[in-house]
């Protein structure tokens, strides 16, 4: 995970949406052509509705990441070993009980967002 750099969204309108599990942020159409960079276990290019199950339209701020390793932010945001690209503040939503199925699967880290 993280060598090459993940899709720039290609729009940032309405149609952006976040990954759940690493948070990154790319147009709809984008998850469905090449899922996600960070989560290819989700495999959302092969299942297109499973798109709307591990990302969420809703999520707070964007930040770009050049180089998630040497960056502070990234540290702090817990992103520092995902692929370059745009990735969100935050995320409100839960993943999905059977996505972090997934997740325990194929042994990647799942934190799930802070409840306030």
């Amino acid at each position: 995970m993280g060598e090459a750099p993940a899709q720039i969204p290609t729009s940032f309108g309405h149609e952006l949406r976040a990954c759940l599990r690493c948070r990154l942020v790319k147009t709809y159409d984008q998850f469905r052509d090449s899922g996600c960079e960070n989560c290819p276990f989700f495999k959302m290019e092969d299942d297109h509705e499973r798109i709307v199950d591990v990302t969420t339209p809703n999520f707070n701020g964007i930040i770009s990441m050049m180089d998630p390793r040497r960056s502070w932010a990234a540290r702090w945001l817990r992103i520092g070993k995902f692929a370059p690209g745009c990735y969100t503040l935050a995320v409100s939503e839960a993943l999905p009980e059977e996505m972090q199925f997934i997740c325990q699967e194929v042994q990647v880290q799942y934190v799930p967002p802070k409840r306030i």
